[in-house]
């Protein structure tokens, strides 16, 4: 099980880093969790440069894929090369979340058609022009494409793609990993309180 998380020159650490920590919580055999950067190595906003774990053409075939933030973002939706990498993200075959204006390059290759979307408050504005309602919330997810707005909600997004190849108990027991101490129930409960309505309903046992 392959997640990339997508990772720009100029990317927020906060975005690819954090969902980076809590996806590897998993710690199953099969499961392998990548920064997929366009080039051998990126630089983030505040400076701190990070090499490419896996490459974007790797990121189209994985199970799931998320696409941090920057403040370069417009760049990259504007550069042809990378965009038509890009364009080989299939929701029918992986899931697909974004987070801040990582909604924008969703936005820009079509994937947010009839779907709204969560976004930071800066990247709004361009997301509503690509024609995207924009939602005022943290998270919302629909079929197999979601997304986050604000730095601190790439947890959400992190645990709906582990509750979505893992299970709800596999993305409990990240959470609880990574939430402060004396807070861990009532980080959890707000975090399911977001997350969960945008989870498939289990599966009846019997059918």
């Amino acid at each position: 099980m392959h997640i990339a998380i997508l990772t720009f020159e100029g990317y927020n650490e906060l975005d690819s880093l954090i969902a980076l920590g809590v996806l590897n919580r998993i710690k199953t055999d099969d499961w392998r969790v990548t920064i997929a950067t366009p080039s051998p190595k990126v630089t983030s906003m505040n400076g701190v440069v990070i090499e490419q774990m896996s490459t974007l053409e790797e990121a189209c075939a994985a199970d799931a894929v998320i696409i941090g933030s920057g403040i370069a973002t417009r760049e990259v939706t504007e550069d042809p090369v990378i965009m038509n990498i890009l364009r080989g993200l299939d929701p029918a075959r992986q899931l697909i979340a974004a987070q801040c204006s990582g909604a924008l390059v969703l936005a820009r290759l079509g994937l947010l058609n009839d779907i709204p979307a969560c976004t930071d408050l800066i990247t709004k504005p361009w997301v509503a022009a690509a024609g995207v309602e924009v939602l005022n919330q943290p998270f919302y997810a629909k079929g197999n494409i979601a997304t986050a707005g604000g730095c601190l909600a790439s947890h959400y997004l992190a645990a709906w793609v582990i509750a979505r190849l893992e299970g709800h108990d596999a993305a409990e027991g990240a959470l609880h990993y990574v939430a402060p101490v004396g807070e861990k129930e009532e980080y959890i409960e707000r975090a399911w309180r977001n997350v969960a309505p945008y989870l498939p309903a289990p599966k009846s046992a019997f059918v």
